[in-house]
């Protein structure tokens, strides 16, 4: 098991702001790019 300060992080393509990586994003990680659904609907 991984402690959260070793997931992946990115920085999110809207707001700037960094997020770590989700269970539900593994498959999609290197699509994902947006923090929030709120991003991403003005991004």
């Amino acid at each position: 098991m991984r402690k959260k300060a070793d997931l992946p992080v990115k920085t999110c393509a809207r707001c700037g702001r960094s997020f770590t990586w989700r269970r539900k994003w593994a498959r999609v990680w290197d699509e994902v790019r947006y923090c929030s659904k709120a991003c991403r609907r003005a991004g």
